[in-house]
């Protein structure tokens, strides 16, 4: 498939069929994720292909409790329905066959060897130069996904239990979770969103 189709035919897909992702399948995708460029090239992750049932449900379920205790106001049944949508849209990775988990650590900049301003700070005026990395390198999976005749998903809502899944998935410091993509076979593709046109985010300064 060419770059061009794979990009795009690329989007989000959540509902799947039971057929087992290929962990070889799942190998290529994270091996082209590596590829990707990272901040002084520092390659500061990892990531770990979940098939378990029993461990995406206990994940899924975690995710669910820790959205159950968030702050909240009264609700009226418009946003209870809401609320309802938001924990299917973070624990939906629970039927898919495969959850591809990133893992990253902190990287040591060039800055920092040369001056009194801390990493954080850094990272912050670089605006999160990790995060762009970790950006990369999951379209990177979600492309060769697509070539490869799977659908996925970018997460990021299951974070909202950042600390409980690492914790289940035996994560420490200085690793900590990024995001997550859920893999599978799809019912069908859907067909892409709608995106702004070239002339609405396109400008040149000559």
């Amino acid at each position: 498939m060419e770059l061009k189709s794979a990009i795009e035919r690329r989007t989000s897909v959540r509902s799947f069929t039971q057929e087992a992702a290929d962990i070889n399948d799942l190998k290529e995708m994270v091996r082209r994720a590596g590829l990707a460029p990272s901040v002084n090239n520092s390659q500061a992750w990892k990531f770990i292909a979940i098939t378990n049932r029993k461990l995406l449900h206990e994940m899924a379920r975690n995710v669910s409790e820790a959205l159950g205790e968030l702050p909240s106001n009264d609700l009226d049944d418009p946003n209870r329905t809401t609320l309802s949508r938001v924990e299917w849209f973070s624990t939906f990775f629970e039927n898919a066959p495969a959850l591809l988990v990133m893992v990253m650590k902190s990287y040591e900049s060039v800055i920092e060897k040369g001056t009194n301003i801390s990493h954080d700070e850094i990272n912050r005026l670089r605006n999160y130069p990790d995060v762009q990395s970790a950006g990369a390198a999951i379209q990177n999976i979600l492309l060769t996904a697509v070539e490869l005749n799977y659908g996925a998903c970018w997460m990021s809502a299951p974070l909202m239990a950042r600390e409980r899944l690492e914790k289940i998935l035996n994560i420490k410091s200085p690793w900590y979770l990024m995001t997550f993509v859920a893999v599978g076979r799809p019912f069908k593709f859907p067909a892409p969103k709608n995106k702004l046109s070239v002339d609405e985010i396109f400008e040149w300064i000559a």
